[in-house]
This record gives structure tokens, sequence and C-alpha cells, in this order.
């Protein structure tokens, strides 16, 4: 249950060292955290370590960003910092989502460059300790930029400690300067890391040999690198850099029971009642979370999902029928997706049919505070949460099953998707999930251009609701058109329009400009040497 990290990392929130999350581009004070008389023993850089734990990522951004994508449709227009703006291409330079990430990330990079700034004042540390703190600052603080780079391009690139006064005044760095740091950096916290069958279980939840790794393959898949991304699976998958392994059960790999299971690399650590989230309330169905549906899924997500035989739906052959749409579908969809006619579990061991077709009760998409696309989330539902759906459920942001799902990409893009890379990648995969049929689990054939469809139709089902979705289609550029027109609830409308699905809101992406977040315009008020993105 990783419960002593998880623990420490709330200890270390409540120090009173200044290390709060900020909300601009601001850096640590001269005083405490860096005075001489605090960096002396070594639960000084453990605990300041620890707070830089809790700026890897935000249980919000990883459940709302399936909002910004066709994944999910957004309700509400506060919760999850307004993203419905986002995606609806309805935003600006002070939208909160916007301005709070930048600051955010800036949070960590600053808790890290103090870490790596005082560490050596402490004499008593322990060589191999120290070895691997740095690697883990250096990893985290890594982690920060890619996630900087990959929304706002060019960013200012900062990796000492620096007065506010000379943090006023920096220019943004190209952001293939920061994209260079972040795979150096990778690397060398890579070559000091510990794997992670080395790490104590009350260590566990910290940056592994094979997180960084992974981190490092997914930033070369969002590059198109190719090539890289093949060697960096071929080491996650061969072992020297950790074990790791596809989890038994599809649905089991998220459950509460399972925290640190084989399939995970990299996680956000949580611990009940200390250190919890809330999120679940606004995807769960209304009946159980009995607050607005803020997270959707959308029609278009669901068609997604293929047939038990693995056609799509539009297949021929594929079995698929209009009336009875989630008959026969790809066993994965039940573990993530609640729709019409869903069983849902109750925590007491009771169960409830859960119906969202108009006029059958309160998780119908006729209630105002209901699901308007008639979908509600499964995925990451804790049934262990308090009665105000508080959990301590740990949150994957790299799973095995990602490794497979990036090299099966990768080795198709390079025209190398053969009949035995399709077996120990998207097979495994479906082999995991359930699927029986030998046709869907053998290598369907075709040209570059079909197996790409079926790769990347793969890795939405695959990886529906964990909050990549977005990524993706900014990578492969076709965002302009996923998230331009409607998106879709059930078929529960005026059949003469969109053949009867509910259209729940209209989206707009404009490639000239959306493809980079602005630069917020509060850091721009406070420091007038960053530039602007274009259009913005």
């Amino acid at each position: 249950m990783n419960r002593h990290f998880r623990h420490t990392l709330l200890l270390g929130l409540g120090l009173g060292l200044g290390l709060g999350a900020c909300q601009k581009l601001d850096l640590p004070p001269t005083d405490r955290p860096t005075d001489a008389t605090f960096w002396t023993q070594p639960s000084d850089a453990a605990n300041v370590l620890t707070t830089a734990y809790e700026n890897l990522y935000n249980s919000e951004y990883f459940f709302f960003n399936e909002t910004l994508s066709d994944n999910a449709y957004n309700k509400s227009d506060v919760n999850g910092s307004n993203a419905r703006n986002i995606a609806e291409g309805a935003y600006g330079t002070n939208q909160a989502r916007v301005t709070n990430e930048w600051g955010y990330h800036y949070s960590g990079i600053r808790k890290c460059n103090q870490v790596l700034a005082n560490i050596d004042k402490i004499s008593t540390l322990d060589a191999g300790l120290k070895a691997r703190y740095i690697a883990e600052a250096r990893a985290l603080r890594a982690y920060q930029y890619f996630q900087l780079m990959t929304w706002y391009g060019d960013v200012p690139l900062i990796t000492t400690e620096i007065s506010v006064t000379d943090a006023a005044g920096l220019a943004r760095n190209p952001r293939a300067e920061v994209l260079d740091f972040v795979l150096k950096e990778l690397d060398a916290a890579a070559a000091d890391l510990p794997v992670n069958t080395a790490y104590a279980a009350e260590d566990r939840g910290r940056f592994t040999k094979g997180a960084a790794l992974a981190v490092k393959a997914r930033v070369l898949l969002y590059e198109g690198r190719w090539a890289d991304v093949v060697t960096a699976t071929d080491q996650l998958m061969g072992g020297t850099v950790g074990t790791y392994s596809l989890f038994s059960s599809y649905a089991g790999v998220f459950a509460p029971g399972n925290e640190g299971n084989s399939e995970v690399i990299l996680d956000l650590q949580y611990l009940y009642p200390s250190r919890t989230y809330s999120e679940q309330r606004f995807f769960i169905p209304r009946t159980e979370g009995k607050l607005i549906c803020a997270i959707a899924p959308t029609q278009e997500l669901v068609n997604d999902y293929v047939m038990a035989n693995g056609k799509a739906i539009t297949e021929s052959g594929s079995g698929y029928n209009e009336a009875t749409p989630y008959v026969g579908r790809d066993p994965r969809f039940a573990a993530t997706i609640v729709y019409d006619g869903y069983k849902w579990q109750r925590p007491d061991g009771s169960s409830i049919l859960i119906r969202t077709v108009p006029g059958t009760g309160d998780n119908s998409i006729d209630r105002a505070d209901a699901s308007p696309t008639g979908y509600y989330v499964a995925k990451y539902f804790d049934p262990t949460a308090d009665a105000n759906l508080n959990s301590g459920l740990n949150l994957i942001l790299v799973r095995y099953a990602d490794v497979l799902l990036m090299r099966a990409e990768a080795k198709n893009e390079l025209g190398q998707l053969t009949s035995a890379e399709w077996d120990r990648t998207i097979g495994a995969l479906r082999r995991r999930a359930g699927f029986t049929d030998g046709a869907a689990l053998a290598f369907p054939g075709g040209d570059k251009a079909a197996l790409q469809t079926i790769v990347r139709r793969e890795r939405r089902t695959e990886l529906a609701m964990e909050g990549t979705r977005i990524f993706d289609l900014r990578r492969w550029r076709t965002a302009q058109t996923a998230l331009t027109g409607y998106a879709h609830g059930i078929k529960a409308g005026d059949p003469n329009v969109d053949g009867g699905y509910l259209r729940v809101d209209q989206r707009t992406f404009d490639p000239a400009k959306h493809y980079l977040w602005p630069v917020p315009q509060r850091e721009r008020d406070i420091n007038p040497n960053l530039s602007q993105n274009p259009g913005w």
C-alpha cells in the first residue's frame, strides 16, 4: 500500500517551509528553506523532496484532461478549472486551467531546484542515498518540463535557485532546448535510480529507473522519434531496467486492493484519510456521486470500442446491432463505461440497475445533474472511499500497457509491425482484456495506414479515462478534426438530426493557435520578457 511514503509526503507538505503551490512563476523565499540552518540533516533533504512529489501531477488535471478531448464532455462551467471552455475553443490568456497549470509545474520545478542546490550542505547524508535523491529530483523536474513544453512550447528553463527579481526578467527558452534538457535529465536520472524491485515497500511510488525510461519513451513518442521509442521499449520489455508485466485483470489494474501491481510504472500516491481526492463524484452515476456529472463519456468514445471479434462497429461482419449496442463489445468497455442497463455494484455488496434513457429515473439524461451523454465512468471508482467520496486510490501516470502501445505504434510507423510484434503488444493486451475470438487476437494485416487506424483505436480504448487522449490528438495533429463539431450522447434525440444521437456540445479547434496554450497573461504582466504564442 506504500503507506510510509504517502504518509511522509503528507508530512512534507506541513513543514511550513514556504513550499506551497504557487500561482505564478515565483521562486523560493530567500530565508527559511535556503537558510544554512535548515539544510543540515538528512531528513531535511527527504522532506523537501517529498514536497516535490506533491507536484508530480494533479488529480483534477488527471481526470478532467479527458474532457479536453473527444472522450468526454464537461457540462459544468466551473468544475475542472473551466476545462469546458478549452474543449469548446472559447478560452483566452486568463483561462483558469491555462494559468494554474503553468504555476503548478513551476512550483514543482522550484522544489526540485531547492533540493539540487542545497543537498551538498548535508555532510551526514549517505552517499548512495544522496545520489538517489538527486536522481529523483532530476526526474521529477524533467517530468514537469515535459508537461510545460507539451502545453506551451517555449518556456523558461530554470535549473538553479534564482531570486524573484531574476525570475521577473526571464525569457522563454526554445522548445527544442527544453526537449534536449528533458531527455538528458531522464537519462542521467535513470543511471542513478534503482529498479522497482530494489525499493523497499515503504518507498514505492518514487521514481525508479524504469519510470524515468518510460517517461522518456513517452517524450520520444510525442516527438515521433519512432526508432528511439523502439529502443526505449526494448529496455522496458527486456527486464533489465525493472520488472513489469500486464496485470492479470484489466479492471483489477485500477482496484484499491491491487495498488502497486506489476503493471504500474509511475503513479500518484494517495493515502486515506490523510491525502485524498474527490473527483470520482463527478463521473460515477448521479445516484452514487450525488453531484453534477461533470465528466461524461461521449458517444464518439463508445463507438470506438470494437466488437468481441475485433471488428469495428462499422465493419462488415462485425455483428453490431444498433438496437442492442452494448452487446458483444470489447471486454474493456464494461470495465470502463457505465451505460443504460449497466449493473452497478455498490460498496455494501448490493447492486443497482443504471438507466440513462429519458424518463427512467435519477441517472437518466433528462435529470439536470445527470450525465448529458447517457454514459458514466466505472474505471477508477473506489468502493473504499468515504461517504463524501474522498478516495486514497493511487492514480497511474504510466503503466506497462502503455509501453506495449508505444511500441506497437512506433513499429507500425517504421513499417515493422509484424505478426510477432502484434502478438507481444496489442495481442497481449487483448488476451489480458478477455478477448477469446481468434479473429480479434490474430494479426489483422493490411498496409501501414490501415494498421495505424487499428493501433490508434486500441490506444484510445485501452487508456480511456486515463487522461492521455488529448495529448495523442495533439501529437497526431488530428485535433482539428476530432475536436471540431458536435460531441454526442446516446440515441435519444431527433432521429432527423445526427441519426438521433444527442448533440451535447459544439466544439472548435483552431489549428493555427490551439496546438499551443497561451502563456498566461498574469505571467506576462509580471514579466514583460515572456513572449506570446502565435494567435494569442
